[in-house]
């Protein structure tokens, strides 16, 4: 494995919660749900033209997780980017943290982009429908990135499908958790949210962990390793 590769997971992770996570910490009143789900669809979009041909762009554990159930990487590869992942998540929100501070009157514990249920959901939705609306939401996006990806790298035109789920995927599900389908992205916020957060924590790591592996699952229904290998072989010869 190229140290490139590792690099690469640790800066995206880094650049999708500053960014994308900043966008609902710094800008949530200035640019709504709409904003906030498109700042996380085309944080991705971009990362993934950047980073998609030296890592794959997974920047999120549980696309990793179901890249691995899928066998399009080992199980080293895995446990290397989810480290790189995890610590990602949390530099990232680390800088945020500092941004936030210089803002005056801008409270930085409770929220800060973290993710919850019960009332610190919008909707007030409960422990039980959390987790299936993370495993559902998760399986949408690593179904996305599975089915436009016959490889590990994104390349062409792989990425816009995947931004576009993104950003779709944090419409419906802003309103309900705030949307983690990355456990990562939630781990950061949550490390400098505290209380409530921290003690929720374990639904948005353990719930898109299984949409990811359900994800791979279906896919390899839907796409069975024998079609993927004709569909190369026709768009190489095109």
């Amino acid at each position: 494995m190229q140290i490139r590769a590792v690099v690469s997971e640790f800066l995206g992770t880094l650049l999708l919660v500053f960014f994308a996570v900043g966008s609902a910490v710094l800008g949530a009143e200035y640019i709504g749900t709409l904003g906030i789900a498109l700042a996380f669809g085309f944080t991705l979009l971009a990362l993934a033209y950047t980073l998609g041909p030296i890592s794959g762009c997974h920047v999120n554990p549980a696309v990793t997780l179901g890249m691995l159930c899928a066998r399009r990487i080992d199980v080293r590869t895995a446990v290397t980017y989810w480290v790189a992942q995890f610590l990602g998540g949390i530099v990232g929100a680390a800088l945020l943290f500092l941004l936030a501070k210089q803002v005056p009157g801008l409270k930085t514990s409770g929220a800060f982009g973290s993710n919850g249920y019960d009332d610190r959901s919008a909707v007030g939705i409960n422990l039980g429908g959390a987790f299936l609306a993370e495993v559902v939401l998760t399986f949408l996006l690593v179904f996305v990135v599975l089915g436009v990806t016959h490889r590990v790298a994104v390349t062409g035109f792989d990425g816009l499908p995947i931004g576009i789920a993104l950003a779709v995927i944090h419409l419906v599900g802003i309103p309900l958790t705030g949307t983690s389908v990355n456990p990562a992205r939630s781990l950061g916020p949550a490390l400098f949210a505290g209380g409530a957060a921290l003690s929720q924590l374990w639904l948005f790591i353990v719930a898109p962990l299984v949409g990811g592996v359900i994800a791979a699952l279906v896919h390899r229904v839907t796409h069975p390793a024998g079609e993927e290998r004709v569909i190369a072989d026709q768009a190489s010869a095109a």
